[in-house]
């Protein structure tokens, strides 16, 4: 195997589409957090070293679902079940970036920032993967505490404190998360059932799925508001969101009624591009003018 097949075997491990948003909205909660001129290295550094932490934890991930992923079609051709790489190989590359990311939190960003990625790295490739996924259909309710973390990061990596802005960032994610994977776990409940994954189509039903859906959408709707409600952002992200709502609802509802297994993965698509267009629209209204027409005041804080 030539070093660019066998770096392309590591980048697999990575899951870089994940760690991309994952990244993306620690940038949003880092930009968020400042007013006026950014400190760049502090950004650039904050935001390699939790890259780094969530690769390190999709690796661990990879090894710890090696014998799940060699019995579903959707990871099956990952590194690990086709013999790509070895388990001894993916512990040490998982890590050094581990390492590599907490160096870089601990030294040049600070220590809550630094402890915060690896309390989340923790939850996720221990906590969620190693137990939860295979102890209960909420799974990716309770596991999802650790995906929802990075603008959390982000925040903190700025200012070196927990702010109630950041928590609600945190919540929008946390809320965000059931209906986006249990739209792919409808589609890909056989895959699941194979591997004996209590995913929640298979131990319930997809109707009973569905309804789920539908429930945590529109909490996800009231979440959202919450921004503007606070006074964090003004109408120009109100409107935004609105909108983004109106088409998550329309698919929650959409999936309700047709049998058309399709729409779920449609769905699923459409919350990627759902979360990353809300936390766009917050990032564009922080730097709107403070014109009384744009920002409402604060009703909660």
């Amino acid at each position: 195997m030539s070093l660019s097949q066998r770096m392309n075997q590591y980048l697999g491990l990575c899951k870089l589409r994940v760690v991309a948003l994952i990244v993306f909205t620690a940038i949003v909660g880092m930009l968020l957090a400042v007013d006026g001129a950014l400190p760049w290295f502090e950004v650039i550094i904050a935001s390699l070293g939790i890259g780094l932490a969530a690769s390190s934890a999709a690796a661990v991930n990879h090894l710890l679902d090696r014998r799940i992923d060699a019995k579903m079609d959707r990871t099956i051709h990952r590194p690990l079940p086709r013999g790509a790489l070895r388990e001894s190989q993916v512990i040490v590359f998982a890590l050094t970036l581990a390492v590599i990311s907490m160096v870089m939190l601990g030294v040049w960003i600070n220590s809550l920032t630094a402890v915060l990625t690896l309390a989340s790295l923790i939850g996720y490739a221990l906590v969620y993967t190693a137990y939860l996924k295979r102890a209960t259909p909420q799974n990716i309710v309770i596991g999802g505490l650790a995906g929802a973390a990075p603008p959390l990061l982000g925040w903190v990596a700025m200012t070196g404190e927990v702010h109630p802005y950041a928590i609600i960032l945190v919540l929008i994610i946390f809320v965000w998360t059931p209906p986006h994977f249990w739209a792919l776990a409808i589609f890909r409940r056989d895959d699941y059932a194979e591997a004996e994954v209590p995913m929640l189509p298979v131990t319930h039903g997809i109707n009973f799925t569905r309804w789920q859906i539908l429930y945590y959408t529109v909490l996800l709707v009231l979440a959202t508001l919450l921004p503007w409600l606070t006074g964090m952002s003004g109408l120009f992200y109100l409107g935004g969101a609105l909108v983004l709502n109106a088409v998550f609802l329309i698919y929650a509802l959409a999936l309700l009624r047709s049998e058309n297994e399709l729409l779920a993965m449609r769905m699923f698509g459409y919350s990627v591009l759902y979360l990353m267009m809300l936390f766009a629209f917050l990032l564009i209204d922080h730097y709107l003018p403070d014109h009384p027409a744009l920002r409402p005041l604060g009703v909660l804080l």
